[in-house]
Protein backbone atom coordinates (compact mmCIF):
# COMPACT_ATOMS: atom_id res chain seq x y z
CA UNK A 1 0.00 0.00 0.00
CA UNK A 2 1.40 3.25 -0.87
CA UNK A 3 2.44 5.94 2.13
CA UNK A 4 -0.85 7.93 4.07
CA UNK A 5 -0.81 11.22 2.24
CA UNK A 6 -1.56 13.81 5.15
CA UNK A 7 -5.03 15.28 5.72
CA UNK A 8 -5.10 18.67 3.59
CA UNK A 9 -8.08 21.27 3.48
CA UNK A 10 -7.74 23.44 0.77
CA UNK A 11 -5.95 20.18 -2.07
CA UNK A 12 -6.90 17.35 -2.96
CA UNK A 13 -4.27 14.34 -2.77
CA UNK A 14 -3.94 11.10 -4.64
CA UNK A 15 -0.74 9.13 -4.20
CA UNK A 16 -1.34 5.83 -6.63
CA UNK A 17 0.56 2.32 -6.81
CA UNK A 18 1.94 4.30 -9.25
CA UNK A 19 3.84 6.35 -7.46
CA UNK A 20 2.42 9.21 -8.74
CA UNK A 21 1.27 12.13 -5.89
CA UNK A 22 -1.69 14.10 -8.18
CA UNK A 23 -2.54 17.17 -6.20
CA UNK A 24 -6.07 18.78 -7.38
CA UNK A 25 -5.98 22.57 -6.24
CA UNK A 26 -9.73 22.44 -5.05
CA UNK A 27 -11.32 26.29 -4.65
CA UNK A 28 -12.84 26.72 -7.78
CA UNK A 29 -15.13 29.08 -6.44
CA UNK A 30 -12.01 31.54 -5.27
CA UNK A 31 -10.35 30.64 -9.04
CA UNK A 32 -7.92 28.55 -7.09
CA UNK A 33 -6.21 31.19 -5.90
CA UNK A 34 -4.32 30.25 -2.60
CA UNK A 35 -4.76 31.91 1.26
CA UNK A 36 -2.95 31.12 4.47
CA UNK A 37 -4.67 27.28 4.10
CA UNK A 38 -3.23 26.17 0.74
CA UNK A 39 -0.26 27.80 1.80
CA UNK A 40 0.09 25.58 4.73
CA UNK A 41 -1.26 22.64 2.62
CA UNK A 42 1.72 23.16 0.29
CA UNK A 43 4.04 23.01 2.64
CA UNK A 44 3.00 20.17 4.50
CA UNK A 45 2.91 18.03 0.89
CA UNK A 46 6.28 19.34 0.00
CA UNK A 47 7.75 17.47 3.23
CA UNK A 48 5.75 14.88 2.44
CA UNK A 49 6.79 14.20 -1.24
CA UNK A 50 10.67 14.95 -0.06
CA UNK A 51 11.19 12.04 2.16
CA UNK A 52 8.32 9.89 1.11
CA UNK A 53 10.23 6.59 -0.86
CA UNK A 54 6.44 6.25 -2.50
CA UNK A 55 6.03 9.57 -4.27
CA UNK A 56 8.28 9.30 -7.29
CA UNK A 57 6.51 12.30 -9.43
CA UNK A 58 4.03 14.61 -8.37
CA UNK A 59 1.16 16.53 -11.01
CA UNK A 60 -0.35 19.19 -9.91
CA UNK A 61 -3.76 20.76 -11.30
CA UNK A 62 -6.89 22.96 -10.91
CA UNK A 63 -10.71 22.13 -10.38
CA UNK A 64 -13.07 24.72 -12.29
CA UNK A 65 -13.46 25.79 -15.71
CA UNK A 66 -12.44 28.57 -15.31
CA UNK A 67 -8.80 28.62 -13.76
CA UNK A 68 -6.05 27.09 -12.95
CA UNK A 69 -5.13 29.67 -10.71
CA UNK A 70 -5.19 33.36 -10.09
CA UNK A 71 -2.56 33.82 -7.50
CA UNK A 72 -3.10 35.66 -4.30
CA UNK A 73 -6.58 35.33 -2.89
CA UNK A 74 -7.05 39.58 -2.63
CA UNK A 75 -10.07 38.89 -0.33
CA UNK A 76 -8.97 36.87 2.29
CA UNK A 77 -4.94 36.80 1.95
CA UNK A 78 -2.23 35.39 4.01
CA UNK A 79 -0.98 35.60 7.06
CA UNK A 80 1.69 38.85 7.29
CA UNK A 81 4.32 39.76 9.58
CA UNK A 82 3.47 43.07 10.80
CA UNK A 83 6.98 44.32 10.66
CA UNK A 84 8.02 44.29 6.77
CA UNK A 85 11.45 42.48 7.08
CA UNK A 86 9.85 39.63 8.49
CA UNK A 87 7.21 38.96 5.88
CA UNK A 88 7.85 35.67 4.50
CA UNK A 89 7.00 34.81 0.52
CA UNK A 90 4.78 32.73 -0.49
CA UNK A 91 7.79 30.86 -2.80
CA UNK A 92 8.41 29.57 1.28
CA UNK A 93 5.18 27.44 0.83
CA UNK A 94 4.33 27.10 -2.70
CA UNK A 95 7.74 26.17 -4.47
CA UNK A 96 8.78 22.54 -4.27
CA UNK A 97 12.52 23.33 -5.20
CA UNK A 98 12.05 26.41 -2.31
CA UNK A 99 11.42 23.96 0.12
CA UNK A 100 14.21 20.83 -1.29
CA UNK A 101 11.59 18.95 -2.84
CA UNK A 102 13.76 17.16 -6.35
CA UNK A 103 10.56 14.44 -6.93
CA UNK A 104 9.82 15.94 -10.54
CA UNK A 105 6.63 18.49 -10.67
CA UNK A 106 4.48 18.39 -13.74
CA UNK A 107 1.86 20.86 -13.98
CA UNK A 108 -1.13 20.60 -16.40
CA UNK A 109 -2.72 24.26 -16.82
CA UNK A 110 -5.91 25.19 -18.36
CA UNK A 111 -7.88 28.67 -18.28
CA UNK A 112 -6.24 31.52 -16.13
CA UNK A 113 -3.02 31.10 -14.89
CA UNK A 114 -1.79 34.84 -13.06
CA UNK A 115 0.29 36.29 -10.73
CA UNK A 116 1.08 34.18 -8.08
CA UNK A 117 -0.17 30.81 -9.85
CA UNK A 118 3.98 31.38 -10.99
CA UNK A 119 5.29 30.18 -7.94
CA UNK A 120 4.37 26.85 -9.16
CA UNK A 121 5.04 27.09 -13.19
CA UNK A 122 8.20 28.46 -12.45
CA UNK A 123 9.34 25.49 -10.75
CA UNK A 124 7.52 23.08 -12.29
CA UNK A 125 10.26 20.45 -14.35
CA UNK A 126 7.20 19.85 -17.35
CA UNK A 127 4.08 22.05 -17.80
CA UNK A 128 1.60 21.09 -20.49
CA UNK A 129 -1.47 23.26 -21.26
CA UNK A 130 -5.02 23.00 -22.31
CA UNK A 131 -6.08 24.87 -25.26
CA UNK A 132 -7.64 27.86 -22.93
CA UNK A 133 -5.23 28.22 -20.93
CA UNK A 134 -3.75 31.54 -20.28
CA UNK A 135 -0.67 33.44 -18.87
CA UNK A 136 -0.83 36.88 -17.42
CA UNK A 137 0.71 39.10 -14.41
CA UNK A 138 -1.79 41.47 -13.19
CA UNK A 139 0.73 43.26 -10.54
CA UNK A 140 1.14 46.56 -12.26
CA UNK A 141 -2.44 47.19 -13.07
CA UNK A 142 -3.12 47.20 -9.34
CA UNK A 143 -0.59 49.37 -8.26
CA UNK A 144 1.85 46.90 -6.91
CA UNK A 145 5.49 46.15 -8.21
CA UNK A 146 5.35 43.02 -10.01
CA UNK A 147 9.23 41.31 -8.93
CA UNK A 148 9.50 37.82 -7.37
CA UNK A 149 7.40 35.61 -9.87
CA UNK A 150 8.88 37.28 -12.79
CA UNK A 151 12.73 36.99 -11.45
CA UNK A 152 11.31 33.47 -11.70
CA UNK A 153 9.78 33.47 -14.77
CA UNK A 154 13.18 35.00 -16.26
CA UNK A 155 15.11 31.28 -15.55
CA UNK A 156 12.48 30.37 -18.15
CA UNK A 157 11.69 32.30 -20.53
CA UNK A 158 13.29 34.87 -22.73
CA UNK A 159 14.00 38.50 -20.96
CA UNK A 160 11.75 40.48 -23.16
CA UNK A 161 9.13 38.40 -22.95
CA UNK A 162 8.69 38.71 -19.30
CA UNK A 163 8.77 41.84 -19.33
CA UNK A 164 6.13 42.41 -21.78
CA UNK A 165 3.90 39.97 -19.46
CA UNK A 166 5.11 42.43 -16.08
CA UNK A 167 4.45 45.61 -17.71
CA UNK A 168 1.31 45.26 -19.45
CA UNK A 169 -0.22 43.18 -16.57
CA UNK A 170 -3.92 42.81 -17.02
CA UNK A 171 -4.14 44.29 -20.68
CA UNK A 172 -2.76 41.50 -22.23
CA UNK A 173 -2.86 37.78 -21.91
CA UNK A 174 -0.35 35.40 -23.03
CA UNK A 175 -1.81 32.25 -25.51
CA UNK A 176 -1.33 28.44 -24.93
CA UNK A 177 -0.09 28.57 -28.40
CA UNK A 178 2.97 31.36 -27.83
CA UNK A 179 3.42 29.79 -24.45
CA UNK A 180 4.36 26.64 -26.24
CA UNK A 181 5.98 28.61 -28.85
CA UNK A 182 8.63 30.34 -26.29
CA UNK A 183 9.34 27.07 -24.58
CA UNK A 184 6.88 27.80 -21.43
CA UNK A 185 5.12 24.99 -22.03
CA UNK A 186 5.90 21.74 -23.68
CA UNK A 187 3.02 20.53 -25.05
CA UNK A 188 -0.50 21.92 -26.01
CA UNK A 189 -3.77 19.09 -25.74
CA UNK A 190 -7.13 19.96 -26.27
CA UNK A 191 -9.13 20.62 -22.53
CA UNK A 192 -10.17 17.34 -21.94
CA UNK A 193 -7.34 14.98 -22.87
CA UNK A 194 -5.19 17.58 -20.62
CA UNK A 195 -5.29 15.49 -17.00
CA UNK A 196 -4.74 12.30 -19.03
CA UNK A 197 -2.25 13.27 -20.76
CA UNK A 198 -0.46 14.86 -17.83
CA UNK A 199 -1.01 11.24 -15.85
CA UNK A 200 0.72 9.48 -18.51
CA UNK A 201 3.76 11.43 -18.51
CA UNK A 202 3.88 11.09 -15.00
CA UNK A 203 4.18 7.68 -14.67
CA UNK A 204 6.33 7.18 -17.84
CA UNK A 205 8.81 8.98 -15.43
CA UNK A 206 7.57 7.00 -12.55
CA UNK A 207 9.11 4.21 -13.83
CA UNK A 208 12.39 5.37 -14.03
CA UNK A 209 14.94 4.25 -11.13
CA UNK A 210 13.66 7.39 -8.72
CA UNK A 211 17.26 8.50 -7.56
CA UNK A 212 18.34 8.99 -10.98
CA UNK A 213 15.34 11.23 -11.26
CA UNK A 214 15.83 12.75 -8.71
CA UNK A 215 19.29 13.68 -8.94
CA UNK A 216 19.09 14.81 -12.59
CA UNK A 217 16.62 17.60 -11.16
CA UNK A 218 18.90 18.75 -8.51
CA UNK A 219 21.47 19.00 -11.16
CA UNK A 220 19.67 20.82 -13.69
CA UNK A 221 17.75 23.26 -11.05
CA UNK A 222 20.73 24.09 -8.97
CA UNK A 223 22.78 24.63 -12.11
CA UNK A 224 21.09 27.54 -12.83
CA UNK A 225 22.83 29.31 -9.29
CA UNK A 226 26.45 28.23 -10.62
CA UNK A 227 28.94 29.10 -13.23
CA UNK A 228 29.45 26.01 -15.75
CA UNK A 229 32.84 24.83 -13.95
CA UNK A 230 30.85 24.74 -10.63
CA UNK A 231 27.84 23.12 -11.78
CA UNK A 232 29.55 20.61 -13.83
CA UNK A 233 31.37 19.72 -10.62
CA UNK A 234 28.48 18.96 -8.73
CA UNK A 235 26.67 17.44 -11.59
CA UNK A 236 29.41 14.73 -11.64
CA UNK A 237 29.06 13.99 -8.06
CA UNK A 238 24.93 13.27 -8.25
CA UNK A 239 25.87 11.40 -11.24
CA UNK A 240 28.43 9.51 -8.96
CA UNK A 241 25.18 9.06 -5.88
CA UNK A 242 22.76 7.99 -8.46
CA UNK A 243 24.88 5.20 -10.24
CA UNK A 244 24.24 1.99 -8.13
CA UNK A 245 27.65 0.88 -6.96
CA UNK A 246 28.92 -1.87 -9.56
CA UNK A 247 27.46 -0.44 -12.23
CA UNK A 248 29.39 0.30 -15.58
CA UNK A 249 28.76 3.40 -17.15
CA UNK A 250 30.29 2.30 -20.00
CA UNK A 251 28.31 -0.37 -20.71
CA UNK A 252 24.08 0.51 -22.95
CA UNK A 253 21.38 0.80 -20.20
CA UNK A 254 18.93 -2.19 -21.25
CA UNK A 255 15.16 -1.70 -20.41
CA UNK A 256 12.75 -5.07 -20.75
CA UNK A 257 15.99 -7.01 -21.46
CA UNK A 258 16.36 -4.86 -24.37
CA UNK A 259 19.87 -2.59 -25.59
CA UNK A 260 18.80 0.91 -25.33
CA UNK A 261 20.93 2.89 -27.80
Amino acid sequence: MPAEVPALTSVLATLGDDHVLTLTLNRPDRLNSFNQEVLDDFRAIWDFAAVTDDVHVVVLRAQGERAFSTGVDVVEGYDLAKEPLKQVDPAAYLSPKFNQCWKPLVCAVHGMAAGGALYWLNEADIIIAGEDATFFDPHVTFGMTAALEPIGLARRIPIGEVLRMALLGNDERMSARRAHEIGFVSEVVPRDRLWSRAQDIAERIARHPTVAVQQTVRAIWESLDSTRTQALRTGLLYVQVATPPGTSRTQPATRGGYEVR
